[in-house]
């Protein structure tokens, strides 16, 4: 059977290990299982949307609503934006589908940072696109520009705070930036981890309304999956100009959001407490894990997120590491795959935090 030619290319996008699986590979006890893998809120989700989705149950044979109304209210008034300028998605995921299936083709182009998020490429491949990579870890804009300026790509991405690395960019910079940028490349600001970001560093903290209203090539990308903590629930969204959303209505399916989703990124966006509360934990935590890779001798990347990403030296292996903690429950992100002999953890409470650092240092 013959299928699309542009598979060939892709690799299968690896979730972290849940945790039914490493139950079932290795006889584990669920209580006994940690998981740091996949940087979602360790505190879980507001009370307060637990509670709303309760009531929801009761109507799950009819079908959402698909003007998402009461959601996009939320987020027309958390940033200052019209219904028109809002896309609601299966996790931000998709939303990035769209755009690179609305912007880009064979002959196109994509500018990404050489270590980021994994489906900008996976996505890009889909279309046939040309991937265009910086040599640098963390994102340098001036070789941005100058890879801009030489290949003429179609779309950008700019991830920021970063996913697996943790930097951010200087908000200030990213607008030097953009302003240089032709009106006809896309460019994408990804900030699944900008909560994290506006509460470490106001100088790393974009506004999306600014983007929207000053830029109408760029699409201002968050979610609900991670300081929300409603990673199970798949709810993202993006702004942008007008002119932008309409062209992403064209692809996006019906009822694209479930009724408990919607319901609870409503309610979830409301709770202001409860996320201030989670990103604090989340960077007392983290000086934790400073002092951590600082007795063990090695690198760790400054982080605006709720993750760590630590460099192993060269005598030690991270596959070996992330593989001989899975055996003992403790669940982590291996960054081999990325071309690092590397590990992401994510930050969780204290008492989780408390058991990665014991394996560890046992390994190390």
């Amino acid at each position: 059977m013959r299928f699309n030619k542009h598979l060939e290319s892709i690799k299968t996008y690896e979730a972290g290990k849940p945790i039914e699986l490493v139950v079932r590979e290795f006889g584990i006890d669920p209580k006994d299982i940690v998981k740091l893998a996949s940087n979602e809120n360790p505190l879980g989700c507001s009370p307060k949307v637990q509670e709303a989705v309760k009531d929801i149950v009761a109507n799950m044979a009819l079908y959402p609503d698909d003007s998402m109304l009461k959601l996009k209210d939320g987020l027309s008034k958390r940033f200052g934006l019209t219904h028109q300028n809002i896309i609601i998605g299966s996790g931000s995921d998709q939303v990035i589908e769209f755009l690179i299936h609305a912007k880009a083709d064979e002959n196109s182009a994509i500018l990404i940072n050489s270590v980021t998020f994994a489906m900008y490429e996976i996505y890009a491949k889909h279309v046939g696109a040309k991937i265009i990579k910086t040599r640098s870890l963390e994102h340098n804009l001036e070789e941005f520009y100058e890879l801009y300026k030489s290949e003429k790509p179609s779309i950008i991405f700019l991830c920021t705070p970063n996913n697996p690395t943790g930097d951010a960019i200087d908000a200030v910079k990213m607008q030097q930036f953009l302003d240089k940028i032709d009106s006809d490349t896309l460019v994408v600001v990804d900030g699944a981890y900008m909560e994290y970001a506006k509460y470490a560093n106001e100088a790393k903290a974009v506004a999306p309304k600014e983007l929207v209203q000053k830029y109408e090539n760029v699409i201002y990308l968050g979610t609900f999956s991670k300081a929300y903590g409603l990673g199970g629930m798949r709810v993202g969204y993006g702004l942008a100009d007008e002119a932008i959303i309409k062209q992403l209505y064209k692809l996006r399916p019906p009822f694209n959001i479930t009724t408990l989703s919607l319901e609870a990124a409503s309610v979830a966006l409301e709770d202001e407490e409860f996320v201030n509360k989670s990103i604090a934990l989340n960077f007392e935590q983290m000086n934790r894990y400073k002092e951590f890779a600082n007795e063990q001798k090695i690198d760790i990347i400054e982080s605006y997120t709720n993750f760590v990403t630590l460099s192993l030296n060269n005598n030690q292996n991270s596959t070996k590491l992330a593989d001989d903690l899975l055996r003992q429950g403790m669940i982590i992100r291996d960054l081999a795959g990325y071309g690092l002999n590397a590990i992401r953890v994510t930050v969780g409470t204290p008492e989780q935090n408390d058991r990665f650092f014991a394996l560890a240092k046992q390994f190390l």
